[in-house]
C-alpha cells in the first residue's frame, strides 16, 4: 500500500458520499481547459460536475479518507459525469445551453462490444509523483475484467504528453489518432490519440500519476 500526504493510499470504486465537490473540482482542475467551453464558467462547470455525478462510475485514490486521485469510466451507458438535455438547458437555460450540448456531444466517445471507456484520471497535485495515477489505473482494468470486459479504451490529447506516457508505461497501446485543428482556440488541443490495454495485459514499467 503506497504512502503519501495524509496517510496510506486506499483504492476504492466508488466516490465516498459528500466526496462528490471534491471530486468535481479535481476533474475540474485537469480537464477544465477541455471542458469549459460547454460548462464554463468554472464555478458553474464544478456545480454541474458535482450536481450529477454517478458515484457509482469511479475509481478513487483516498488518503486520510479524503479523496486525492479519480479515474472515471463508462459501464453500460453511464460515465463518472452525468447530466442530460434536461440538465444542462435548466442549468444554463435555452439559448446558452443549447450550443453547450452541441460541444458535449464532441466529447462523447461510445464504448464497442467487449470495451470498457475511461473518462481521464485526475490526481490531486499535492499527491503527484506517488504512483497513484498508475494504482487507479490498475483497479480500472482490474473492474473492467470484474465485469467481463476484454479492452479497457481511452483517449489522450496531444497537449498532455505525461499522461500519454503513464499509459504507455501502463501496457497501453496507441491507436489512431484524430486530428481536431478546429478546436485549438476552443478547447486547447489539436489532436486525440485513442489508446486500448487489454484487460489481461500487464504494464511495462513502473507506475506514475498524471491526468489526461
Amino acid at each position: 500500500m503506497a504512502e503519501a500526504t495524509g496517510g496510506p493510499i486506499v483504492i476504492g470504486r466508488e466516490v465516498p458520499a459528500g466526496a462528490e465537490e471534491r471530486v468535481a473540482e479535481l476533474y475540474w482542475e485537469a480537464f477544465g481547459r477541455k471542458l469549459g467551453p460547454a460548462l464554463g464558467p468554472p464555478e458553474a462547470g464544478r456545480r454541474f460536475l458535482a450536481a450529477h455525478l454517478h458515484r457509482d462510475r469511479a475509481v478513487v485514490a483516498l488518503a486520510g479518507g479524503a479523496v486525492v486521485g479519480v479515474a472515471g469510466y463508462q459501464l453500460d451507458g453511464r460515465g463518472l459525469t452525468g447530466g442530460d438535455t434536461r440538465a444542462v438547458l435548466d442549468a444554463y437555460g435555452l439559448f446558452r445551453g443549447l450550443p453547450r450540448l452541441a460541444l458535449l456531444a464532441l466529447l462523447e466517445r461510445t464504448p464497442a462490444d467487449g470495451e470498457l471507456v475511461m473518462d481521464g484520471i485526475a490526481v490531486d497535485a499535492g499527491h503527484r509523483g506517488g504512483g497513484i495515477g498508475g494504482m487507479l489505473l490498475e483497479e480500472v482494468v482490474r473492474l473492467a475484467a470484474d465485469h467481463g470486459r476484454s479492452t479497457v479504451r481511452l483517449d489522450v490529447i496531444d497537449t498532455n504528453p505525461r499522461a500519454r506516457a503513464l499509459y504507455e508505461r501502463r501496457g497501453f497501446t496507441a491507436g489512431p489518432t484524430q486530428r481536431t485543428p478546429y478546436l485549438r482556440r476552443l478547447m486547447g488541443f489539436t489532436a486525440v490519440t485513442t489508446m486500448r490495454r487489454s484487460t489481461g495485459g500487464r504494464p511495462t514499467g513502473p507506475g506514475a500519476d498524471g491526468h489526461g
